[in-house]
């Protein structure tokens, strides 16, 4: 049986997910640094087929609370970012977030429309 569209959209969301977080995991990113950070995750990730639009949320204060020693900056992880995504696989549309969630960033489907 054939993956149905819903299915195949909601791979594609995975897909986006996946390369989002292990190509920028582990940047260096300080306050100073974090609108372009965003933006260039943001555009790196629209690139792909079916993506919609991505918008990314690096949560400053977070940044800061992570900086451990002299040097300014921290590496980026999940727990510092909020991501939502639009995905369109011929025209079903998927709604996705990752968002902390019991101290874990957690990347979740929200909804799935036509």
């Amino acid at each position: 049986m054939d993956p149905a569209d819903s299915e195949l959209a909601c791979f594609e969301a995975g897909i986006k997910f996946g390369s989002l977080y292990h190509q920028f995991a582990g940047t260096p990113v300080a306050p100073r640094s974090i609108d372009s950070l965003e933006r260039a995750i943001a555009e790196s990730i629209e690139n792909q087929p079916f993506c919609e639009s991505v918008t990314v949320d690096i949560i400053e204060a977070r940044v800061r609370d992570a900086i451990d020693h002299d040097e300014g900056y921290t590496e980026l992880t999940g727990s510092l970012m909020e991501v939502a995504m639009t995905i369109d696989y011929e025209g079903v549309v998927v709604e996705t977030e990752m968002a902390m969630e019991a101290g874990y960033p957690r990347m979740r489907v929200v909804s799935v429309g036509e």
